[in-house]
């Protein structure tokens, strides 16, 4: 059997605890090392076997889930945040399912909540935006046509843009193309949840700079938009005079 699980943004304690009790239970852990909190692995059994899958092909870590499941071993694949995001699951699942291997997978905190909890910050705001949208830069890796950043700026909606940050000169340029002024919100979450987090407020305008300041090249998310302003409307969820399934609104 091999478990998919999601390791969360990087605080160990922000792994599920179904999460935590597959890891214990592992006989082989295969790990994003790149971007999983290595403290995770403390966890394992002492006779747990490890792979640090940055190290890996595909193939290579297909093999190793197909050497276990003869062995009627457990297997554990380790994905930071939720591994539905970037985290090239699919292409593993359907090669599981063509050799009739068994798999379920435990979903984790993405590294997107760690970000909006690290900057107090709630994306969906009343009366300024209510979608978030979440993509990368075009780079060595392509996005198809349509979901170019500039193409995606134009909706001015909530964004948070993994994998990008080597990138944020073309990530600011992309965005002005859009919606966005110079003066639209934005910040910068270096390494969301783990002891060394930093953020960085600034503007679509300062966004570069104030990321090359800050001294931040890699593990960072960045979000942007309105919802990061001082100005949004008061939820009709709990305004006293709205109606509900569960309560009857004052008359105004």
């Amino acid at each position: 059997m091999v478990h998919f699980v999601g390791a969360g943004p990087g605080a160990p304690d922000l792994i599920t605890q179904r999460g935590a009790a597959l890891l214990q239970t592992a006989d082989c852990i295969i790990y994003a090392g790149s971007l999983v909190n290595p403290a995770l692995l403390g966890l394992a059994k002492a006779d747990c076997t490890i792979y640090n899958s940055a190290e890996m092909t595909l193939e290579q870590v297909l093999a190793v889930m197909r050497k276990n499941e003869a062995a009627h071993k457990i297997t554990v694949r380790l994905h930071t945040g939720d591994p539905c995001l970037y985290g090239a699951i699919r292409e593993q699942m359907d090669a599981l399912d063509a050799d009739g291997i068994p798999y379920d997978d435990t979903p984790g905190v993405s590294s997107f909540c760690g970000a909006a909890a690290a900057l107090n910050a709630e994306y969906t705001m009343p009366g300024v935006s209510q979608t978030v949208i979440i993509t990368r830069m075009e780079g060595r890796t392509p996005v198809p046509e349509g979901e170019r950043l500039a193409s995606l700026a134009v909706h001015g909606a909530t964004m948070v843009i993994f994998l990008s940050i080597g990138l944020v000169d073309k990530v600011q340029a992309a965005l002005l193309q859009g919606a966005y002024t110079e003066a639209t919100p934005a910040a910068v979450v270096y390494k969301a949840t783990w002891p060394e987090q930093k953020t960085v407020h600034c503007t679509v305008g300062t966004l570069a700079a104030s990321t090359r300041a800050a001294g931040i090249t890699k593990i960072a998310l960045i979000v942007v938009g309105d919802f990061l302003a001082a100005q949004y409307d008061r939820s009709k969820l709990y305004d006293p005079t709205f109606t509900t399934e569960y309560r009857k609104g004052a008359p105004q």
